[in-house]
């Protein structure tokens, strides 16, 4: 079976919902947010790459990118995440198939970077470092990780959209 990767299209928006809420669901982590940001960043026109991967016609993953801050000014940077995989198809690449997408399409749209925050053991493999430069308020430091495209690291406090601030 093959994997595309597409962007989302009309009509996807409660197939990828039911399935980052499935996926973040058993994360202890999870606030149980992460559908309605999807939600939310899309309402708000901040969704700025939604991309899925699809097999036989059935979406088993997806990633979205928005717009951050750092340091309080946008500066052509984007922020990873929410990134899901259905549970049966997780361990199997398709997330860093995902990523590797988008970054590509990111740079190709003259991004100057992606940041995110997150466990290094799942995002080194794509790329991205944490050096204690960006940070995010309450969060160690060596969860807050970046992939410059282009120009000079950041440095700095990261923020995402306000759509990150969704309750359940």
């Amino acid at each position: 079976m093959t994997v595309t990767i597409r962007a989302e299209r009309p009509g996807d928006e409660d197939i990828i919902h039911e399935l980052t809420q499935a996926a973040f669901a058993p994360m202890s982590y999870s606030s149980g947010t992460e559908g309605a940001i999807i939600r939310a960043l899309r309402a708000n026109g901040e969704l700025a790459l939604s991309l899925v991967a699809e097999e036989d016609g059935e979406i088993i993953g997806h990633v979205a990118f928005s717009p951050v801050t750092i340091g309080g000014h946008y500066d052509d940077w984007f922020g990873l995440g929410p990134i899901s995989v259905r549970a049966d198809r997780q361990r199997q690449g398709i997330g860093h198939a995902l990523i590797r997408e988008g970054i590509h399409r990111l740079k190709a749209l003259g991004a100057k970077g992606c940041a995110l925050v997150g466990d290094q053991a799942v995002y080194k493999g794509v790329g991205f470092v944490s050096d204690g430069e960006l940070t995010y308020e309450g969060v160690p430091d060596i969860y807050v990780q970046h992939l410059t495209l282009s120009g000079h690291a950041p440095h700095g406090a990261l923020t995402f959209s306000s759509a990150f601030a969704v309750k359940a």
